[in-house]
């Protein structure tokens, strides 16, 4: 008879991609999580994974296999928390990526709040530009900027009339002079963004015929960390092109000014992943509210 722990510790072992991941997840020892695949495998007579001594990797029937222990789990859950209601008392694990600067600067006061209101819940915060593979991350949800282009995804919207805006700091423009125009970017020195290896080095601007003007701007700081980015803006090195919700708190402030405010920066809405909707579990729905709540009450970007 097939074991749900057995099941559970395939299905993190594969996202993982390593049996010794899977036991430290579960608190458990690495030669466990092997035991329990090698029961499955005996349950099932096929073999899950390809082992080596530096490597593991589904095997193609354990590929095959895959989705259908997932589906399983998926459904004994669900069907636990129904029988249980929706109660206010949240238990177990919930785990969250987000943006490095979203993550730090807006999100971990409101997060560190939620799991206080809820004592039986872990709450595990992963804080890192590098978009998470819901699938295949230990994650069970994702916060992302902008619209995904999976389908496959289930999005709630949390900040959908989030922006992009241009902004430098006062120190910077006393010594370099404010930009009038678009065309005045490329003169100036902006700060530049890094993703998956790519330079973000053409900034797009939405137009009033409805399409997009792409703007070429360089400058001698760049880093594929949006914390980083912003840190240097408030400092005075150069012109940023960044999320509404990011600089925030720094425009209110006026460490950063807004540039050519009669401009629409880039539509960036921020929403909340999850791969199905089966996953929607108490806590991630009532987080979902939580979170919601909090950004509405940032009042309207200007």
């Amino acid at each position: 008879m097939i074991r749900f722990d057995d099941l559970g510790l395939f299905v993190r072992s594969a996202a993982l991609g390593s049996f010794s991941r899977a036991a430290r997840e579960a608190d458990l020892l690495p030669g466990q999580v092997s035991a329990a695949i090698g029961r499955l495998e005996r349950e099932l007579g096929i073999r899950l994974f390809a082992r080596s001594t530096r490597s593991l990797r589904l095997t193609a029937e354990g590929e095959a296999y895959l989705p259908y222990a997932r589906e399983v789990l998926e459904t004994l859950r669900e069907g636990r928390e129904r029988l249980q209601g929706e109660s206010p008392e949240l238990r177990g694990v919930l785990q969250v990526a987000a943006p490095s600067d979203l993550g730090r600067n807006l999100l971990l006061p409101w997060l560190t709040e939620f799991r206080q209101r809820h004592p039986g819940l872990t709450l595990r915060l992963f804080v890192s530009d590098q978009q998470a593979d819901v699938y295949r991350d230990p994650v069970d949800i994702a916060l992302r900027y902008g619209r995904s282009q999976d389908d496959s995804l289930v999005a709630l919207p949390l900040a959908p009339d989030n922006r992009r805006l241009l902004a430098a700091a006062p120190a910077y423009l006393a010594r370099q002079g404010t930009p009038r125009s678009l065309d005045d970017l490329g003169r100036h020195a902006c700060l530049l963004y890094q993703l998956h290896g790519r330079t973000h080095d053409k900034w797009s601007f939405p137009q009033a015929d409805g399409g997009l003007r792409q703007v070429a701007v360089g400058g001698p700081l760049q880093s594929d960390d949006a914390e980083v980015v912003r840190r240097w803006a408030v400092t005075g090195e150069g012109i940023v092109y960044k999320s509404w919700l990011d600089m925030r708190d720094d425009l209110q402030t006026g460490r950063l000014v807004r540039l050519l405010p009669e401009q629409p920066g880039e539509p960036l809405p921020l929403q909340l992943f999850c791969p199905h909707r089966r996953q929607f579990s108490p806590a991630v729905r009532q987080l979902h509210g939580w979170l919601a709540e909090r950004f509405a009450a940032l009042g309207k970007q200007p």
